[in-house]
Order: C-alpha cells, then structure tokens, then sequence
C-alpha cells in the first residue's frame, strides 16, 4: 500500500469507537513507522469548551475570538493544538504534509490569524489520532475505513456535520445500507 497522506479515512458504521464513529480523518503522515492523521469533522460543543478551558488562562478566550470553532483531532496528545491550514500560509513554523496542506503548532500562527495575516483557511485541532507500524493497513484490510483522495474545498467548506455522509455518497455508496460487521471476504 502507497502512502495515504492527503487521503481521507471515511469510518465504517461499524466502527463504534467514541472516537472514531463516522469520523473523517486526514491523513497527515504515513510511512512505514505507522501513520498520524487529524479528525476534521468533530468540532467541540461551546459547553465542552467551557469546561476544557475553565482552568486555562484567559489567553483562550483570544483563541475562542480567532477561530468559532475548535476540532477534537484525535485522543492522543488532546492537551497540545495543532492548526491545519492550507499551503497558501507558509512559516518557519509550518509542516507540509502534502501539495494542498500544512500543519502548525507554534502560537505565531495564532497572532498572524489575530492579525489578518494568517492562513484564510484552516481548523484548530485539539489532539490528533496515531497508529503504530500496520495498524492502520490491518484496519483497512478489516473494511473499518474507506479512503479517498481529497481537497481544500471538502476540508475547509464542507459543514463538518454533513462531512461523513457526503464522503460516503461520493463512492455511490449509503452508509446505512451497508452491514454493520467489518471483516474480509
């Protein structure tokens, strides 16, 4: 299997992992060590966000002003940010990870945004997801995920709470016609 970084993983209705349930998952890196990927369509309720900045200092309330929403990337490292943004914003800072996107965790980025001088289109990810070495091509081959290529539009454009069911409409495929037990034939 080739690299899938700029792919998206499309989760399965079986997969019922809190998690990963009908998650969209960007694939950021993928090589043989394992792969890293951000969660682009689970964007965090205002009340979670209340709750996970309540004994943070009043520095977020700036975040909050930025950006409307914050995007849980995935259960590893939740307490770190990661900014996906499009390539169009370049830093010292910033990790391409394919022709279309980069990712930056410096606090620059932030000012730059505040300023008018950031990226125009990015998410702010808490935390972001990871698989050890074949993890995620045994998942695959498990028929957890469906992958396809994608695009800054379906990134950055797209409600994240309709992500899922078009990505899965795009292979012609209803999701909810489709049993819920993975496996291989």
């Amino acid at each position: 299997m080739g690299s899938l970084e700029n792919h998206i993983l499309i989760s399965m209705p079986h997969l019922q992992d809190p998690y990963f349930n009908k998650s969209i998952v960007l694939i950021c890196e993928h090589n043989n060590d394992g792969a890293l990927g951000l969660i682009i369509n689970k964007a965090f309720e205002k009340l979670e966000l209340k709750t996970l900045f309540n004994n943070i200092d009043n520095d977020n309330d700036d975040i909050l002003k930025i950006t409307p929403k914050l995007f849980f990337g995935g259960p590893v490292l939740v307490e770190r940010g990661i900014l996906l943004h499009a390539n169009s914003y370049n830093s010292k800072h910033s990790i391409k990870i394919s022709d279309q996107f980069s990712i930056t965790s410096s606090n620059k980025i932030l000012k730059d945004i505040r300023n008018k001088n950031g990226p125009k289109n990015f998410k702010l990810m808490l935390g972001h997801a990871g698989w050890t070495s074949g993890q995620l091509e045994k998942e695959i081959e498990n028929g957890d995920w469906l992958m396809q290529s994608t695009s800054i539009d379906f990134v950055f454009n797209t409600d994240e709470s309709n992500m899922w069911q078009i990505a899965a409409k795009s292979f012609g495929v209803e999701l909810s016609e489709i049993s819920g037990f993975g496996g291989s034939a």
